[in-house]
């Protein structure tokens, strides 16, 4: 109990307003998830509804069973409900799908595994892991390096979201060809190719959904159909979101560099940008210089802005 009066008197007011805010976030959330508010003003929180058949990269999902059906119930859920996540990946997909759709059509890796990048790094080409997994498509820097993509001091191709998609293109082929399924391959995305097949071995089972996998892989093809679902269909599970309120993607120019650079920040301001766009558009440069003792040629991307 306060024993100074003032002080209560003071605090009281806070309290009645961060009980308001409270309430406004609550009443937000029903709104944009499947909920419903009845007349007394009681908030109800419905299950979302799951669909009859679901497939994955062509691959139909045994919904008949019912741990698979209760795998993906639990991931719509978590998506359905994690309102300022979901909303952000579905404002983003328009500036970053027409990226990487092409690569994967081009390399013959199904659609679908656009939502594995999300599931992966949510859209943030500088998505650093605390395994230290990094970039658009969460590589590790061995297995970057072993996909061709150049990773020291100055320069980390793991950032370049082109660069990377095409690396994480080989990946998935390469697992296809040992599994022969696109749902192990997304498992072993997750997992390794060799964790995966170890677990195939010892439980005598060539089925992800018959897998007794780690709690984190058994999840991870559920919960990028969850978000598949939710981003092909997002009123059906009450995001609406204008074309307005999406990021549109941003005009780019190329320029090429062929050897070194002392300063970025007078690279940028030459080229009509400044520091930060130009990091923004290109995280894979890693210092404010660039040696390129080899004469090496790279891409940078400046912004064409009105």
């Amino acid at each position: 109990m306060l024993k100074n009066k003032k002080w209560w008197r003071v605090l009281l007011p806070l309290i009645i307003a961060a009980n308001i805010v409270v309430v406004v976030i609550v009443l937000g959330a029903a709104k944009s998830a499947d909920s419903t508010i009845n007349v007394e003003g009681e908030i109800k929180f419905t299950a979302v509804e799951i669909p009859t058949s679901v497939s994955f990269a062509g691959e139909a999902m045994p919904l008949e069973r019912f741990d698979v059906k209760e795998s993906l119930d639990r991931e719509l859920l978590s998506n359905a409900y994690f309102h300022s996540q979901t909303i952000r990946y579905i404002k983003m997909a328009p500036r970053y799908f027409p990226i990487i759709e092409p690569i994967l059509k081009e390399k013959g890796i199904p659609d679908d595994f656009k939502y594995l990048a999300v599931a992966e790094s949510g859209f943030n080409p500088s998505a650093v892991s605390s395994a230290r997994a990094i970039g658009f498509w969460q590589f590790m820097k061995g297995t970057a390096q072993d996909y061709g993509l150049e990773v020291n001091t100055l320069v980390d191709e793991r950032y370049h979201i082109e660069k990377s998609t095409y690396a994480a293109c080989r990946y998935l082929l390469d697992s296809y060809e040992k599994f022969g399924s696109w749902t192990l391959v997304a498992a072993s995305y997750n997992r390794g190719m060799t964790g995966v097949k170890k677990q195939m071995t010892r439980q005598k089972a060539d089925d992800y959904y018959n897998l007794l996998l780690t709690t984190e892989t058994a999840r991870y093809v559920f919960r990028i159909v969850a978000i598949k679902l939710i981003m092909e269909n997002p009123e059906q599970y009450n995001f609406v979101i204008s074309d307005e309120e999406k990021y549109s993607p941003i005009k780019t120019k190329e320029v090429e560099i062929t050897g070194k650079v002392e300063s970025f920040a007078d690279f940028a301001l030459k080229h009509g940008t400044n520091y930060k766009l130009l990091k923004y558009f290109n995280p894979w440069l890693r210092d404010n210089y660039l040696n390129n003792s080899t004469g090496k040629k790279y891409k940078v991307k400046i912004p064409v802005l009105d």
